[in-house]
Order: C-alpha cells, then sequence, then structure tokens
C-alpha cells in the first residue's frame, strides 16, 4: 500500500475507530477485508454487505467494525454505506478523495444538511468482476 492511499497512514487516520495499536497482530478477517478494499479501483466503491458477499464470509457490520479499527492501511473511502450517504464526521475527507478519483456523486439537494452529496450507487458501485479469489463474477445491485 502507498502512503497516498492512506493519507499520510498510520494509527490515527481511520475513520471512526482510530487504528490499531502498534502491536496488535492484524486478525485474518480484518486482513481479508482490507486486502477486497485495496482491490477496488478508484472512482468506485463496495458497500460493507459487497465486502461481506464476496468475502464469501460475515456480513456488513463485521466488515464496518474491520474498517472503523484498521481502514486506515487502505483506501477506506472506497468501502461506503449502501444507501451512498457519506460517513459521518468523515465526509469532507472522503469528498476529497471522491472528487480526485472521479467517483460517481449525486449532488445533495438544498434542503439536505450541509449540501453533502451522496455517493451516485448504481453507478460508482463496483462488483468485483475481473478479480479472482472472491464471490465477485456476479453483479451486486
Amino acid at each position: 500500500m502507498s502512503q497516498d492511499q492512506t493519507d499520510g497512514g498510520g494509527p490515527g487516520t481511520a475513520p471512526a475507530g482510530g487504528g490499531p495499536p502498534e502491536y496488535a497482530e492484524l486478525p485474518a478477517y480484518a486482513e481479508r477485508v482490507l486486502d477486497v478494499a485495496d482491490l477496488i479501483p478508484p472512482g468506485r466503491v463496495m458497500t460493507y454487505g459487497d465486502v461481506a458477499e464476496w468475502l464469501g464470509d460475515g456480513g456488513p457490520r463485521q466488515v464496518g467494525r474491520a474498517m472503523a479499527l484498521y481502514g486506515s492501511a487502505v483506501p477506506w473511502w472506497r468501502v461506503v454505506r449502501s444507501d451512498g450517504t457519506l460517513l459521518p464526521s468523515h465526509e469532507l475527507r472522503a469528498l476529497e478523495h471522491y472528487r480526485a478519483e472521479g467517483t460517481p456523486l449525486r449532488e445533495a439537494s438544498r434542503q439536505a444538511e450541509g449540501h453533502i452529496p451522496k455517493l451516485d450507487m448504481r453507478r460508482a458501485r463496483w462488483d468485483g468482476r475481473g478479480v479472482e479469489g472472491g464471490e465477485g463474477e456476479e453483479a451486486h445491485t
């Protein structure tokens, strides 16, 4: 993983979790989740549930927990909520990445709090096709 993928990397940069203690060994499930996050191409996203389905193990909550604790080591902004809303308290950092990568967005209405756009899930969602080792042969819609 390159430093440009991690916002400078290291503990404290993960959304909603801060990162693991440096002496902690990465749990096997978390390592698998991070491997999938690393595969997601720039400009595309997978939901927490998509990642769990691709792995054939766990569910959205387990993926979310792994991302919260260890996600600073990967492009965390590419693993998202299924409704396309940006991760609370990390919206602006994620939005910078989405815009830089050309991730499809739906602009927020003027009534939306803070006018923060949402991801255009129909266009941004990646199904993992072309990658060996996962359940990504079927479209995740």
